[in-house]
């Protein structure tokens, strides 16, 4: 194998098996995003204060990925370089889903609010044990020129799992029959809890079929890859412009992203439900609803997902983003003028085009720019343009809520609209640079 040898391309069956473990985690995700509100105010937390139980799932997220991505660097074992943290993530994160709707049994001295935050936390930790990985395994295994393809299948199993995790709560409701209210105030709603259970299931299978189904290049394949770079990069690190400059976008979208699923369900409940009851059966039936727009918004990004490729290459990575956050900004705009929730489908829409975006367009226009063998702690560095946003949000969204908007949380989710139009604006300020041009530091910082 000489130094300058490429990566091979790779069959689009096999970048969906090494990306089919993330339909998992992303199935686990949809249902803490589309059901932890409803979950905590059940447990008796204010309305007020939900942002910041919230907090400590991007808490966690930058603290764990940055360490997890250098740890997976280092790593290799007979399970390889990503994939043990695939395994040890996915068994954590299947217990806490089984735990978290539970937590009232689990109360003997303490509430049952502060247990279901602990276990959204540990849910949050584990799902970015493998989550951080998975992006890294992609710049890992694909050459440049298949980068937006790897993650665009990304998004798109992405999308099919939120999409039934979204779901599932309400599809256990209506054509099977289990129970959408408890029955003791203050319990979680049995088809919640069985579709926490679920959930579990096909995170952990999902992870395992990556695992068994996808080898890894071992670590001299990217020492030779590196060698004739190295004879130009300096041996210290370095943060390519391209990071910073998406830090910004980040900011703005993920402010706005944290805004709705935390606010969507009260805000849902109240406006076009007339109840700000947790408890009561209007509420349940406002929450099953949010998540079936939260399933189709997640459905829209899974349709797009293979057509970003195809746009980017004709507009450019950066005006296919650009776009899309306008058309999402727009969409949470528009719960302003919208009065039956069946029409909230319309915005979804919208929505849905920007997730499928930001799940995709930064980390193609940054893979392109990283070295390969440092691809993990970089990946998990530029998490914390997630996390700190939502962080952020999480400290102060409760105020803002409490004292600019009167309480009222369909403010939240117009606020999350300007936002991301600012977002949109941002991306023009963004200069591409392929890592080769990176090496001389030249730009960078």
């Amino acid at each position: 194998m000489s130094a300058m040898q490429r990566k091979p391309r790779l069959s689009l069956s096999q970048i969906i098996n090494m990306s089919v473990g993330f339909l998992g985690i992303q199935f686990g995700f949809a249902l803490q995003n589309a059901n932890a509100s409803r979950i905590l105010l059940t447990f008796g937390a204010d309305v007020h204060h939900l942002s910041w139980f919230w907090l400590v799932a991007p808490v966690t997220g930058m603290i764990v990925q940055p360490i997890v991505g250098y740890m997976s660097d280092k790593t290799w074992n007979r399970l390889g370089r990503r994939r043990p943290y695939f395994l040890v993530g996915a068994i954590l994160t299947s217990t806490a889903l089984i735990l978290m709707p539970n937590a009232p049994h689990l109360a003997t001295f303490i509430a049952p609010m502060f247990i279901g935050g602990g276990l959204l936390m540990i849910m949050d930790a584990s799902i970015n044990i493998s989550m951080e990985p998975f992006r890294a395994l992609v710049a890992d295994k694909l050459p440049e020129e298949q980068h937006t393809v790897g993650f665009s299948v990304q998004t798109l199993l992405i999308g099919i799992g939120a999409v039934v995790g979204s779901w599932l709560p309400y599809i256990l409701s209506e054509w099977i029959g289990i129970p959408s209210v408890a029955k003791e105030s203050g319990l979680v709603p049995p088809n919640v809890v069985f579709s926490f259970y679920f959930g579990a299931a096909v995170l952990l299978a999902t992870i395992l079929w990556t695992i068994v189904s996808t080898p890894e290049y071992p670590p001299e394949f990217y020492e030779k890859q590196e060698a004739k770079k190295d004879e130009k990069r300096s041996k210290t690190f370095y943060i390519p412009r391209i990071m910073v400059q998406l830090l910004v976008v980040q900011f703005f979208s993920w402010f706005a992203l944290f805004s709705m699923w935390v606010y969507t369900t009260p805000a849902v409940a109240q406006h076009f439900y007339g109840t700000t009851d947790p408890n009561s059966d209007v509420y349940q039936e406002a929450g099953n609803w949010v998540g079936i727009l939260f399933g189709i918004y997640n459905g829209v990004s899974a349709m797009i997902a293979l057509g970003l490729p195809v746009l980017a290459a004709h507009i450019g990575k950066k005006l296919t983003h650009a776009a899309a956050l306008s058309i999402g900004g727009l969409s949470f705009l528009s719960f302003f003028i919208i009065s039956d929730p069946v029409m909230l489908i319309l915005p979804m829409i919208g929505i849905g085009i920007a997730w499928g975006s930001i799940l995709a367009m930064p980390y193609a226009l940054l893979a392109s720019s990283i070295p390969a063998d440092r691809m993990g702690i970089y990946m998990g560095l530029f998490n914390m343009s997630i996390t700190i946003p939502q962080i952020i949000n999480g400290i102060f969204g409760g105020l803002i809520l409490q004292y600019f908007f009167k309480g009222d949380p369909l403010y939240s989710i117009l606020m999350a609209g300007v936002l991301m139009i600012l977002g949109a604006v941002s991306v023009s300020f963004i200069r591409e640079k392929k890592v080769e041009e990176s090496l001389g530091l030249e730009g960078d910082i």
